[in-house]
């Protein structure tokens, strides 16, 4: 993913909210306890999930490793009761290399008509251009926070939806090949958007001719510790009543800390085609880091992406909202 040319106003903040809600009586500002509706996430279960992708090593379309990935997801998403389709595709790369993606989607409750879309890419980039040692710029990235983690609380939340239905269907979508986009490096590539192929192919042809969903939660790079979502410029334009509702559940769960209640730059993700293409009003909770210059992780896009940079609290944090959020509907 790669920030759009929208100037950041956003400042790093930590935001302490409280698990009371507050109304007055009498001219009188009084609390309310909030009342948690979803089932409790478990944080352990979803840094095993993480963990898991990364043991395979870099997930890069084309490889072994990312076979072995595919085929994993797709078993833990049967295990836990989902109707799996897998939907293959060979879509060109910027420099003409053809990827044979792997879009994996995973639906709870599939007869429900009212349905939300929650979704991440599980590829990792195939260069670590972003890396201080410029011999490392051809390196494949492991990917533990810019792809595992993101996939690692979707698979709890699947593992949840099992045992306690919703009262919406549910799809989990794993996007393939988002993060194969030109580096700087690149010769001759020829122009076009590059980011995000596995989402454009499926925004255009989704796996149910017609697929509709009430709204969509894209989660990517949830897993650092201390992290920082703020409201993503695309997801404020087409989703702006979803930011609110997913922040707002964040605060009520004591987790503002972490959703930050302030605006943040636009950012090319896989929610782009998904609300331009699918017309799925969808917001990308995705962390932002003001203190380094691409506004992401220091170790992002490098050799350094890896376990070390996440945290069991963060993957609670952005598990349960999204969790209660999904719980909430009716």
């Amino acid at each position: 993913m790669i920030f759009r040319n929208v100037t950041l106003t956003c400042f790093m903040i930590s935001l302490l909210a409280c698990s009371c809600g507050q109304k007055t009586v009498n001219n009188t500002t009084v609390s309310e306890r909030y009342e948690q509706v979803s089932p409790d996430f478990n944080s352990d279960s979803a840094y095993y999930f993480v963990d898991k992708q990364v043991a395979f090593g870099p997930r890069v379309p084309n490889t072994e490793a990312h076979k072995a990935c595919g085929d994993f997801l797709v078993s833990q998403l049967e295990k836990f009761g989902a109707k799996v389709f897998e939907q293959k595709a060979d879509l060109k790369a910027f420099d003409g290399t053809v990827l044979h993606a792997r879009n994996i989607i995973g639906s709870f409750n599939p007869e429900n008509p009212e349905r939300i879309l929650l979704f991440a890419h599980w590829d990792t980039r195939p260069f670590s251009d972003h890396d201080p040692d410029q011999k490392n710029h051809r390196t494949p990235v492991q990917g533990a926070n810019d792809g595992a983690s993101g996939v690692g609380v979707l698979l709890e939340v699947a593992r949840i939806l099992q045992e306690k239905t919703p009262n919406l269907g549910v799809d989990i979508i794993f996007f393939d090949a988002e993060d194969y986009g030109t580096p700087y490096f690149a010769e001759n590539a020829a122009g076009g958007d590059w980011w995000c192929l596995g989402s454009q192919y499926w925004a255009k042809n989704p796996h149910i001719p017609g697929y509709k969903a009430r709204f969509g939660i894209l989660l990517d790079m949830v897993g650092a510790p201390d992290a920082t979502f703020y409201k993503e410029a695309i997801s404020r334009q087409y989703a702006r009543g979803i930011v609110e509702k997913v922040w707002g559940t964040a605060r009520d769960l004591r987790y503002g800390k972490y959703f930050v209640d302030r605006d943040g730059g636009g950012i090319t993700d896989d929610h782009v085609p998904v609300n331009e293409h699918r017309r799925i009003p969808s917001i990308d909770i995705i962390h932002y880091d003001s203190n380094t210059d691409s506004g992401f992780g220091w170790y992002w896009h490098t050799t350094k992406d890896d376990m070390s940079n996440i945290s069991k609290e963060t993957l609670k944090a952005v598990g349960q909202t999204v969790l209660e959020v999904v719980y909430k509907e009716k």
